[in-house]
């Protein structure tokens, strides 16, 4: 809990500079070899001097296959950024050294402006840990674009409002693995929950995992069912048809009403095997209303409320 909340702090002050460790960038990574061959990947929110990103992707720049590394990073003082380039070159069969070119931005490499999203155009898949505090027009943006993505994001964003429609049409679905949990941080971010460790300094925050819209295996593994239905142990809600599933594992084998589980359940989701209807908590995020029960909670049970829950059906 202490990491849930120094993450929810940093993204009210807007600190956004975490950097994300190369072993849980590789570990990620290495499930998603067959898409990146002759493509052009986009880190928008990496600064090549310091970025893990950049370094993977230079790194096995020949053994992806990549056609151009494109990287751009946000200056917080407003002053002009870069943009860095490798270019792959191919001399007949012959393999050449790729090119390095730096270009100099007019702006300070926002990604939401008018020269980033021209990079992001011509990319074809965006790789990064985009800022937490804008999380949500990012996500939007990769959306807008109809692009290809990896990414590092906050798992309580499945709550947003603004998300769970990308969620529920099959637009992004979470990673291979839980995402990374301690990433570098500068030697002025003061919180609770900061280690230094060979004269670098770290942060541990919980609940991070990994977006993507690449279709990768673990998303059409079914899950195995092996619990009965009961009323005592699956209560319904107060004030919304469905019943209560405290634990993914707990799903009940025989039964194929609505059901509302813990935001967790999206690791083992498998759109072949359930269809996800809706999120409540003190509303229904797929109403735009936001229909509140006498600003009683949607998921509560006997007055009690429970967390952010998922609602699903078996298929």
């Amino acid at each position: 809990m202490a990491g849930n909340s120094n993450l929810r702090k940093a993204d009210r002050e807007k600190n956004d500079e975490f950097f994300t460790q190369l072993t849980d960038i590789e570990k990620e990574l290495r499930h998603y070899k067959e898409y990146f061959k002759d493509k052009i990947v986009f880190c928008n929110c990496d600064d090549p001097e310091y970025s893990n990103f950049w370094k993977y992707f230079q790194n096995n720049f020949y053994f992806l296959g990549l056609k151009k590394l494109v990287s751009t990073h946000y200056n917080l003082d407003g002053s002009p950024s870069y943009k860095m380039e490798i270019v792959r070159t191919d001399k007949g069969n012959q393999v050449g050294i790729p090119d390095y070119v730096k270009t100099d931005l007019v702006g300070n490499g926002d990604f939401r402006s008018d020269e980033c999203v021209a990079i992001l155009k011509e990319a074809d898949i965006v790789v990064t840990n985009p800022p937490f505090s804008l999380f949500r027009e990012y996500v939007a943006q990769l959306v807008e674009y109809d692009k290809k993505f990896v990414i590092i994001g906050n798992q309580n964003a499945i709550t947003y409002k603004e998300f769970l429609p990308y969620l529920k049409d099959n637009l992004i679905w979470m990673g291979n693995n839980s995402g990374a949990q301690i990433f570098g941080v500068p030697n002025d971010f003061d919180r609770d929950n900061t280690f230094v460790e060979n004269g670098q300094k770290y942060a541990k925050f919980g609940n991070i995992c990994w977006f993507t819209n690449l279709d990768i295996k673990k998303r059409h593994e079914e899950m195995i069912l092996y619990r009965n239905y009961n009323e005592q142990d699956y209560p319904k809600y107060d004030n919304y048809d469905a019943i209560n599933v405290d634990k993914t594992a707990d799903i009940p084998c025989d039964y194929f009403g609505m059901m509302g589980v813990p935001i967790t359940f999206l690791d083992k989701y498998n759109p072949e095997q359930f269809e996800l209807i809706d999120g409540i908590g003190r509303y229904s995020v797929l109403d735009n209303e936001r229909t509140r029960k006498e600003g009683k909670y949607l998921s509560m049970i006997n007055g009690k409320a429970k967390y952010f829950r998922l609602i699903i059906k078996r298929r």
